[in-house]
């Protein structure tokens, strides 16, 4: 019976020894399957062994660990039916084109005639378009004539698998391309699979079904797995308006801008620098740049951090929310601002298979988020959402898509009720794409995305350049509701803990800073700038719902402080468990009253407020009121999972904590 998998890898490894007795570690822990008839970039860092596993396959390196098998047979030496293409192409000088291509044939091929060999030669090298050149010598002909050569080479032994080594790299932009469609539709229509080692992030998009990316060395692994959903067959100018185009050489870049940073920690080695009593006072703190960070970079530019004795605090300006989250379950970054549902989401496993515990001692900001919906709808009569609702239902055949920036954020989980409030099933009826918050306004002028739930300065910006207005705004679905708040490890928390409370009072101080209406101006300049939010003046607000901003309908607004504003709220930290839980991104904790009382810290908060003389600061519980009466019992979460019409399969699980 044949199997799907031509190549079977698992948890493959190889060690090569150094002088001395030691030895080097390239590869570790490798699990990958390459079906037939699949094109598979493999992408990384140099150094990431890449081109070690390519020699594996290709049976000139032997895995140390693990095993490497080609149709269920471990391979142990190279073979014809694995062949290499290299970069720098490897042909004969004084053989011509005819006669290079021969060569293999000849040496493979032992059981076809002479005459059949030389119809195989022939096809092979007009496969490539070369024809006309057949008995002319590689030193006569440009790079890219040489490198079709090599390919004709390499197809005309009829391998099972083709194994490219960077084979485009020394060409030139134009050759590249033409060349990178001719392989593709040569291996597809010879049913050939294949592996290409790649530098290039396009490169990899437009060719592969997959794209393997590889951490960096040593002891490199399979850090993610891509599959590429654009049609075949491709051409490049029509690929790149593909929606998905974008998201997936985003989804490349930012794995290897993470393993830049990863490379940088890992030879930084940072001493803990004590001070002031505080057992670390060198802090790197991450944010994307929203309006709703205000605080952090507030706190770092007018001294708060310092006040408190962090002498030496770094802001970390992450493109999107995955890069805190790797920040911090990586353990680069000590704390960050992050929306009011990471904390739970990383702690319920949402970033991995493994459980990080996250806590939380502060709410930074509420209120600030808009769902917003391309000006054409607008043109069309969509004023609510029953109209949106009716809009989608009527172009069922249209893929309707609308951008959130992460799982846990309140964006997506405003959206996700907003749409469900109105009937509409968030996964069925539309597509939800993750996109950086800076994207949104790109992706909506491009049209790739119908509108999009984020927190200013896009919304307002969306407006303001006439591609987007507001349709709903985040008062109108829960009014207070938690935005960002500030998240640490626990074990960060429980090894610096005076740090702990003095970053919270440093960060408390801050937010009140930012509700002072006096400082609005200095703070919109502060955060304009480069480093922070590096936009203009005008798309970032400060002011209350009722501001009017030329250009712009609707304003969503940012409540920085103000009577139970930053202290965490056990109820609003179970909203959140419960409706990530309804979407199926997390499972609903069995232990869920133990959970809420591990992630909120709210003994540091009141430490921080006490110490900051702030005694006024208290909690009142109240009610979570939504867009659609319901009131949320908090009392009862399974029994108000259980009466929600649209939601996914919910799970259950006992989630552990240190003890």
């Amino acid at each position: 019976m044949t199997t799907v998998e031509l190549v079977k890898i698992a948890s493959a490894g190889k060690t090569f020894p150094l002088s001395g007795g030691k030895e080097y570690i390239a590869l570790r822990g490798i699990d990958l399957d390459i079906r037939r008839g699949e094109f598979i970039a493999l992408i990384g860092h140099s150094g990431c062994g890449k081109s070690t596993l390519l020699n594996m396959i290709a049976g000139l390196d032997l895995a140390t660990e693990g095993t490497v098998e080609l149709e269920g047979l471990t391979i142990t030496k190279p073979g014809p039916d694995r062949i290499v293409v290299f970069q720098n192409y490897s042909l004969l000088p004084w053989l011509t084109v005819r006669e290079n291509v021969a060569l293999a044939v000849d040496e493979v091929l032992t059981e076809k005639t002479p005459k059949e060999r030389r119809e195989i030669v022939e096809h092979y090298i007009g496969v490539v378009g070369l024809t006309k050149e057949i008995e002319k010598y590689p030193n006569d002909m440009s790079g890219g004539m040489r490198q079709r050569v090599a390919i004709a080479r390499a197809l005309a032994v009829q391998p099972k698998l083709l194994l490219l080594d960077e084979p485009f790299g020394v060409l030139d932009a134009l050759t590249r391309g033409n060349l990178q469609e001719q392989l593709v539709k040569i291996c597809e229509d010879n049913q050939i699979s294949a592996l290409m080692v790649t530098h290039e992030v396009d490169e990899a998009v437009l060719m592969s079904d997959r794209i393997v990316m590889l951490t960096n060395g040593p002891e490199s692994k399979v850090g993610r797995i891509l599959d590429v959903d654009l049609p075949r067959p491709r051409k490049r100018l029509e690929a790149v308006k593909h929606p998905s185009y974008y998201q997936l050489r985003s989804e490349i870049i930012y794995f290897l801008n993470q393993q830049k940073q990863v490379k940088k920690m890992r030879s930084r080695k940072v001493q803990v620098v004590k001070g002031h009593g505080l057992e670390k006072i060198n802090l790197e703190l991450g944010f994307v740049p929203l309006t709703a960070c205000a605080p952090m970079i507030v706190a770092k530019e007018k001294g708060f951090f310092s006040k408190h004795g962090l002498d030496e605090v770094s802001l970390v300006r992450e493109s999107s929310w995955r890069g805190v989250v790797d920040g911090l379950t990586g353990g680069y970054i000590d704390a960050a601002a992050m929306p009011s549902g990471m904390p739970m989401w990383i702690t319920l496993g949402g970033a991995g298979n493994q459980s990080v515990p996250i806590v939380t001692s502060l709410t930074l900001s509420r209120n600030g988020n808009a769902i917003t919906l391309d000006k054409r709808f607008q043109q069309q009569g969509v004023k609510t959402l029953a109209d949106f609702r009716d809009m989608i239902r009527s172009s069922p055949e249209k893929p309707h898509r609308m951008g959130v920036v992460h799982p846990c954020s309140m964006h997506n989980l405003l959206l996700r009720y907003w749409l469900a409030s109105g009937g509409i099933d968030p996964d069925r009826e539309l597509n939800l794409k993750q996109i950086p918050p800076a994207q949104m306004v790109v992706d909506l002028k491009g049209g790739t995305i119908d509108g999009f739930c984020v927190g200013d300065p896009w919304n307002l910006r969306a407006e303001m350049e006439g591609i987007g207005f507001t349709i709903a705004r985040d008062i109108d679905i829960w009014d207070g509701h938690p935005g960002k708040v500030l998240g640490c490890r626990s074990d960060w928390a429980a090894a610096y803990p005076n740090s702990y409370i003095a970053l919270t009072k440093a960060m408390l101080e801050a937010c009140q800073y930012c509700a002072d209406p006096n400082n609005a101006q200095e703070i919109r300049s502060i955060l304009a700038r480069k480093e922070y939010l590096g936009t203009s003046l005008e798309f970032i607000h400060l002011g209350g719902p009722k501001d009017i901003v030329p250009g712009a309908e609707s304003v969503a607004h940012h409540v920085f402080a103000g009577p139970g504003v930053n202290r965490p709220s056990r109820t609003e930290h179970l909203w959140h468990m419960v409706e990530m839980a309804r979407w199926g991104d997390v499972p609903f904790p069995r232990n869920w009253v133990e959970i809420l009382e591990y992630v909120c810290s709210i003994g540091v908060f009141s430490t921080a407020s006490r110490e900051l003389g702030q005694t006024e600061v208290s909690y009142s519980r109240s009610e979570i009121k939504l867009v659609d009466g319901t009131v949320f019992n908090a009392e009862d979460p399974i029994q108000y999972l259980n009466n929600l019409e649209i939601k996914r399969d919910i799970t259950m699980a006992e989630i552990p904590l240190p003890r």
